[in-house]
This record gives C-alpha cells, sequence and structure tokens, in this order.
C-alpha cells in the first residue's frame, strides 16, 4: 500500500479530532474527581464539582447579559476563588479573559479596557477607588459585576461597589445546565494579556486555546507534577494568566491555595496548614521566603517545589532557598509565550556537584519547553545561530505552539515581532556549549521589578514632562529585593533646580507606583556623535540599591 493510499478518504471528524482546550481539564477534573478538593481561600474550601458548576453559572450569566463570542470580559482581582474560576467561566461563553494587572495605575486601566473593548469588567472592591477613575475616562464603560470579599475590612478595602450586582448574586443568575460553547477551532483566542513591552504603551498579546492547552501540560511534564498537587497561588494570576497554572491543576486535580496578599510568614503558615508542595514567583518572593524571621518558619517532612523567573535570580538566593529545603526550578518566558517557555532541566550528573556549582548552574535559563518547538540565539542580523560558546551574544528567538498569536489590533508589531518566521524576544544571551542559555543583557531596556515588566521609555518621557529636566535616561539597578528597580539619570536644564524626591514624587503622581525610580542620579548623559545616549556607560555607574 503506498504512502498516498494511506491518506485517502481520511478525513477529520468527530470520532477521532476535538480542538485542543484546556477547558477539557476542568470537565474531567469534576468527572473524575468530584468530591476532591479544588480550590482552599481561607475558611472556604470547593470540590471540583463546586468549581465546575460556579464556573458553568459564570459562563450562562456573562451569556445572559448579552456577551458574546470572542467578546472581552476583563478581570481585575487578587488569587481569590473569583480570578481562578474567570479561567474557565469566561472562555467557556466563547468569550476572551483579559486579566488586568492590580498593581496598575487608572490611566493604565483605561487604556486597556478601551483597547480590549472590554464588555464586561469583573473587578474587586478592593480597587474601586482606582477603577472608579479609570470608567469615568471611558466614553463606553464596560458592565461592572463587583467581587465584594467578606474576608477584608474597610480599612484594607476602598470598598465602594461600582456596579449593580455583586459577583456571588451574578453567579445565581447563570444556568448550572449551560452547554459550554468550546472552540470550533483550537487557534480561537482563550485570553489577553497587556505587557508593556518597551515602547510604554501596552500591547494586547492574544493566547489560543491550543497554547494554552500544549503549555499547562508541559507545566505539568517539565516540572514532573504528579496528580493532585497543592499549590500556592503566590504569583499572580493575572500575570501571563498565572503562567498557565489555573488549567495545569484542573489537569491533575491540584488544589490552588488562594491568597490576597504574599507575605514569608503566609507562604510559611500555609506550607504548615495546607501541606503546600509547589508554588511559584519572582525573586521577591524568594526573598520574602529566606527572609522570614526564624521564629515564624515551619520545615516540613518533605521537599516543597519553587518556580522562579522574571530577573535572573542570583545564584546566591537560589543556594539560599535550598539551604532552607526548597528545590529550585528556574524558567524564563515572555508574556508572548504563554509564561515560562524555557526551563534550566535538571541532570542527574549535576547532582555531586559542590552547591555554589549547583546554583550557578540553576541561574541558567536553559533549554526549551517539550512543546516549543524551537529555541535558539540568533544573530538579529544574519538569522544565524551564534556559536555555543558562551560568549557570542544574540537574541533569544522562539518558534511553536505556545508562542501567541500575535498582538491586537497591531500588526505592525506583530510583523516585527516575527520577522524572518521566529519570534524575536528582544533578550540577549549566550548558549554554553551544552545547549543551555543564558541572558546576558535584555536589548530593549526593558527593567524587571518583582516580575512585572517596567518600559524604560514611559519613565523618561514623565521625567522629560517634567520643566526643570533637559535630558533623562532609566536603566535598571540591581534590587536584592525587588530583583530590578529602575535608576534615572538625569541632566537638568540650565538655572533650574530640582532634587531627587522631587523627581521621584513627580513620578509617583503621574505613574502607578512599582514604575517609579528608586534612585536619581544627576549627571550629563554620555551620548554616540549620533546624540544616542550610551545607557551600557550608565549602567558602569550605577551606585548600590538602597
Amino acid at each position: 500500500m503506498g504512502t498516498s493510499s494511506n491518506q485517502q478518504n481520511l478525513e477529520k471528524n468527530k470520532a477521532n479530532y476535538t480542538p485542543l482546550s484546556p477547558l477539557s481539564f476542568l470537565a474531567r477534573a469534576a468527572d473524575v474527581y468530584p468530591e476532591y478538593p479544588s480550590v482552599i481561600y481561607g475558611h472556604k474550601q470547593y470540590q471540583w464539582r463546586q468549581t465546575r458548576e460556579r464556573c458553568t453559572r459564570l459562563g450562562a450569566a456573562l451569556q445572559k447579559i448579552g456577551v458574546t463570542k470572542d467578546q472581552t470580559v476583563a478581570i481585575m482581582a487578587p488569587n481569590i476563588p473569583p480570578m481562578y474560576e474567570a479561567h474557565f467561566g469566561v472562555p467557556l461563553c466563547g468569550a476572551v479573559l483579559n486579566s488586568i494587572n492590580t498593581r496598575l495605575d487608572a490611566t493604565s486601566i483605561a487604556f486597556i479596557l478601551e483597547h480590549s473593548e472590554a464588555r464586561v469588567l469583573i473587578t474587586d472592591t478592593e480597587y474601586s477607588d482606582t477603577v472608579a477613575k479609570a470608567i469615568a475616562s471611558l466614553d463606553n464603560p464596560p458592565i461592572i459585576i463587583d467581587i465584594e470579599d467578606e474576608s477584608v475590612s474597610t480599612t484594607q478595602s476602598s470598598g465602594n461597589r461600582l456596579g449593580t450586582i455583586e459577583y456571588e448574586e451574578f453567579l445565581q443568575t447563570g444556568d448550572a445546565d449551560f452547554q459550554w460553547i468550546t472552540p470550533a477551532d483550537e487557534w480561537d483566542a482563550i485570553s489577553l494579556n497587556y505587557t508593556s513591552g518597551t515602547t510604554g504603551k501596552p500591547k494586547g498579546v492574544i493566547y489560543h486555546h491550543r497554547g494554552a492547552y500544549m503549555n499547562s501540560m508541559s507545566n505539568i511534564t517539565g516540572w514532573g507534577m504528579s496528580d493532585h498537587p497543592r499549590y500556592l497561588w503566590t504569583l499572580p494570576m493575572f500575570h501571563c494568566n498565572g503562567w498557565c497554572f489555573p488549567w495545569s491543576l484542573a489537569a491533575v486535580a491540584g488544589v490552588s491555595i488562594c491568597s490576597r496578599s504574599v507575605s514569608g510568614t503566609d507562604i510559611y503558615a500555609a506550607i504548615k496548614n495546607h501541606a503546600v508542595t509547589h508554588l511559584c514567583g519572582a525573586p521577591i518572593v524568594l526573598n520574602l521566603i529566606i527572609n522570614t524571621d526564624e521564629s515564624e518558619r515551619f520545615t516540613p517532612d518533605y521537599t516543597v517545589q519553587v518556580m522562579t523567573a522574571a530577573a535572573p535570580p542570583p545564584a546566591t538566593i537560589l543556594k539560599a532557598m535550598e539551604d532552607r529545603g526548597f528545590h529550585m526550578t528556574h524558567v524564563y518566558g515572555l508574556t508572548e509565550t504563554y509564561g515560562p517557555a524555557v526551563m534550566c532541566a535538571w541532570k542527574r550528573e549535576w547532582d555531586s556537584l559542590a552547591p555554589d556549582a549547583r546554583a550557578q548552574l540553576k541561574s541558567r535559563q536553559g533549554v526549551r519547553y517539550q512543546v516549543l518547538e524551537n529555541l535558539d540565539v540568533l544573530n538579529t542580523e544574519t538569522m544565524q545561530p551564534v556559536p555555543r560558546d558562551g560568549v557570542t551574544v544574540g537574541e533569544i528567538m522562539f518558534r511553536g505552539n505556545i508562542v501567541m498569536k500575535g498582538y491586537f489590533k497591531n500588526p505592525e508589531e506583530t510583523q516585527r515581532a516575527f520577522a524572518g518566521g521566529w519570534f524575536h524576544s528582544g533578550d540577549l544571551a549566550v548558549i554554553d556549549a551544552d545547549g543551555y542559555l543564558r541572558i546576558t543583557d535584555r536589548s530593549k531596556d526593558v527593567i524587571i521589578s518583582g516580575g512585572e515588566n517596567i518600559s524604560s521609555i514611559e519613565i523618561e518621557n514623565t521625567l522629560y514632562a517634567h520643566p526643570a529636566v533637559l535630558e533623562a535616561a532609566v536603566v535598571a539597578m540591581p534590587d536584592e529585593k525587588w530583583g530590578e528597580t529602575p535608576c534615572a539619570f538625569v541632566h537638568l536644564q540650565a538655572g533650574e533646580i530640582a532634587s531627587e524626591q522631587d523627581l521621584i514624587t513627580w513620578c509617583r503622581d503621574r505613574l502607578a507606583h512599582f514604575k517609579c525610580p528608586t534612585r536619581v542620579l544627576f549627571t550629563e548623559l554620555p551620548k554616540t556623535s549620533t546624540g544616542k545616549i550610551q545607557k551600557f556607560q550608565l549602567r558602569e555607574r550605577l551606585p548600590r540599591s538602597p
């Protein structure tokens, strides 16, 4: 039988093909493990059958108020059950989920709501002051559904309701028997995540069901997660959809242990009270763990698995975590790659190395996820791989099913990002002889602070608006707590006076506080012959972080 004969009359049909979607993970978890715990939040505990019903009611209720296929439903909430439920409830009615960074200012939130054409905004009342300012500036504001968390006192929360219905009331308007609208095409959008990128103007990154499904599975296989892990939400679910872990946890019927805030004391308490097995976080989370007072620590009789990313964690931090009994896995990725797409895959032969040597190896970004087709460091001009010598610098580039569909309503940036058939990360790296990559710099000057991208250009534009500022340049300054923070170098106008605190206050009045410089240094700025500021020289002048 020839090869061509094998393909005759063999087509996709209902028996042999279903578009991939992580929604199927929720259906299976509730079918197979209906009474197993799914979500724990304070005194509340849900089982998988309850989580399926709540997500189903959410999707049905959204459809009832007019949400249709491919419309955007935004949510602004901390790591609490409604945030987890939105990752299923929104797409199961055919809509697209937009999780908004809770640290953003009103101007940024307004831009995202308008650009995404959000039909609905589900928002926690903790953020009502900021959200109210955002929606007041919109010509066509979304329908507001308020989350009133009974565990939050009025002293901790703005507490003002902005809509006409509360989340729990809204769920009850939805039919528990609602028929899910699963994607007809796995290329259909499941979520929309905004990243500041390098221009200061947020870009909407579109994820599809196929990519979300695949990266969810790769999280499990790459990290070696077994059935029923107990996962502590220290990573914000608004960030790259929690690195796809809301869907991963449904696939293995794990437990989501939720918390409104993160502290070292809370992390150790959760390990003690809920037998946490896994958690993720930026280096700031590691610092919280390391610096928790010894009297508040708890050492379980098993090893807690920790996945970390963002700015490359110092080897000393990784070693300190292992000294406290945590097993570290270092990953790397971008919003455009569904979160982590690169992992420092561990090899048994490294176990016998000295602790410092192991930590150095773990601080590398590593190799591609199982579901990423291609990862390489290329010469941006020639698009050829750089030598694997650990010295030659190139740009990290990706290919595969866990690369975004593209940027929402931004074809020019999409085309630029995919030039030459690769996704251009904008990050510079070298590859060692064993094929593991190491980031050396960020070619587009993005500052990663506490796991959040900060545009140096956005801060510079804010500083340039100050009447005393002639020139400004912002670079990343290493910081033990946040990984990196912005440091501004400023040249003042002749005869003008402004102090460091004056300019920091100026920025804090106009930007989200986490974006603002922690240091301002006054100096003439080094330039090339064509007038371009030489930021590499400024990095050499950086002071120690305060």
